[in-house]
């Protein structure tokens, strides 16, 4: 499908090469002919996606080391692609850092701040700084939560909090926004990444009993399954929905 989204520019934080949903995103986006701005602070994972991007989709991508908790960077970033790019259509904020099987009694004030920073306030930075741009194009933004939330999963409680402050912050912006023009809506995804194909060669047994609670049979993928999501919330075809959370699990995350 064409969404006629040829020479748009977004913005995708955790947007480098690596195996993760970063890169399956900016993935989708380039098939469709996106301009890119991927931000992380892993130099080489963002240089070698801007290569493989342009050199496969013809597109034009900006590559930006940032610490997306820290603002005056972030407003570095959007400073940057408007003066590239001269827009700013979508903003996907992807990114997030935190300490994972840490028992709540266990998390440290640094840990915490790791997760909310990294995760939080980063999402509420690229959000505030790129409005003005986004209201000039009826932009998009689609943001990332998690089933550690929605579910209450063990040894994620800094991951958790900052995920839920995301999808509340998000329901606020679409309220807000919405006379602008502006959607945003929240992904909850559950996906196949380089980490989670290691631990199943480690653990192929804990693997194998994971996926019998996925309907689907898989975890989902970040590009075709994810990144694609992500493009359509973003397309013209979807600009009615707004403050909504696509829990994308394979069926293994119902919830009223």
């Amino acid at each position: 499908m064409d969404y006629n989204m040829k020479g748009k520019v977004a913005i995708i934080t955790g947007g480098g090469k690596g195996g993760g949903i970063g890169y399956g995103l900016s993935t989708a986006f380039a098939k469709e002919g996106v301009n890119l701005v991927v931000t992380g602070r892993n130099v080489k994972k963002l240089t070698d996606a801007k290569e493989e991007l342009e050199r496969l989709y013809g597109v034009q991508v900006l590559a930006m080391q940032c610490d997306g908790g820290v603002e005056e960077q972030v407003a570095h970033v959007v400073e940057e692609t408007v003066k590239t790019f001269g827009r700013i259509d979508f903003v996907i904020n992807n990114a997030q850092n935190s300490a994972s099987g840490v028992p709540l009694a266990e998390h440290t004030k640094e840990q915490f701040d790791q997760a909310v920073y990294s995760g939080l306030y980063a999402t509420f930075f690229y959000m505030k700084h790129c409005y003005p741009e986004l209201k000039k194009t009826k932009g998009s933004v689609v943001n990332f939560a998690s089933g550690a939330g929605l579910f209450g999963k063990p040894g994620q409680s800094s991951y958790a909090a900052a995920k839920e402050g995301i999808r509340g912050m998000t329901r606020v912006a679409a309220t807000e926004w919405g006379p602008d023009g502006i959607n945003c809506n929240i992904i909850c995804p559950l996906v196949m990444t380089d980490a989670l194909a290691k631990w199943k060669e480690e653990y192929p047994a804990v693997y194998e009993q994971t996926i019998k609670g996925i309907p689907a049979g898989r975890f989902g993928d970040p590009e075709l399954d994810i990144g694609r999501t992500a493009v359509f919330l973003c397309s013209e075809g979807a600009k009615y929905i707004s403050g909504e959370c696509i829990t994308m699990q394979g069926g293994s995350g119902l919830r009223p």
